[in-house]
């Protein structure tokens, strides 16, 4: 009875943290609510069993993160269909198809891999949307600048970490990858969203420089600022 004592306070304190944010909360900074020996995996068991089969919300571990998300059987019905004000472009769903499954990438890797380059306003909506972020600096020539995905990225489209992502098979079965294609394939990954040429043509008269611009809220010590070399990086692969 004791040991349920101790952790009703604790679980109580996780609970709230997790339930007023907008975002998944990293388990690290859960663990700093806790006090002196109580372990947050016994704590979040505590929580998860509030949110039984009558629940329509459950806690779902989003990356290294926890949130509270509607029942998948029950978002069906709370759907609402509406026409999306600013839809992505080909080339943005392209450049975060790479990211995703080829991280940690440069951006020099993704030009090579779409064939095309990329332009200054593509890397911005991926930034704004919270998709991706610097992953720090690759140890070779030019100590090129690297991106990933974030939390925002698995939470959008419901995937609880990045392994989750469909495989080749899956694709090919989804009619989104055609027999025999590599999901790295340089030439083909750009038919992965049946991109138009009119959409590469367009890319290629943008001014394609790596300008800071483009690293919103990045705040990184480890890695320091972009220097003037990062800058064209992007002409110089």
């Amino acid at each position: 009875m004791a040991d349920e004592i101790d952790l009703t306070r604790p679980a109580q304190v996780i609970e709230a943290l997790i339930f007023a944010s907008t975002e998944p909360v990293l388990e690290r900074v859960l663990e700093k609510h806790l006090p002196d020996g109580v372990g947050l995996t016994e704590v979040l068991e505590v929580i998860d069993n509030r949110y039984g089969e009558d629940s329509g919300v459950g806690l779902t571990k989003v990356g290294q993160g926890w949130a509270f998300r509607t029942k998948p059987e029950i978002s069906a019905l709370l759907n609402i269909e509406r026409e999306a004000e600013r839809p992505l472009s080909r080339a943005a769903l392209e450049v975060v198809a790479i990211i995703a499954y080829h991280q940690p990438i440069t951006r020099a890797e993704i030009e090579e891999i779409r064939g095309v380059s990329i332009s200054r306003g593509t890397m911005d909506i991926l930034l704004e949307l919270g998709w991706i972020k610097p992953r720090g600096r690759r140890r070779t020539p030019g100590r090129p600048l690297t991106w990933g995905t974030t939390d925002g990225f698995l939470d959008h489209f419901g995937l609880e970490e990045i392994s989750a992502l469909p495989g080749l098979d899956e694709l090919k079965q989804a009619g989104l990858l055609r027999v025999g294609q590599s999901i790295s394939d340089s030439t083909g990954l750009s038919s992965l969203f049946n991109n138009d040429s009119d959409d590469d043509t367009e890319e290629l008269a943008e001014n394609t420089s790596f300008d800071d611009d483009e690293l919103l809220n990045f705040d990184d010590d480890d890695m320091g600022n972009l220097d003037d070399g990062e800058a064209t990086e992007g002409n110089n692969a």
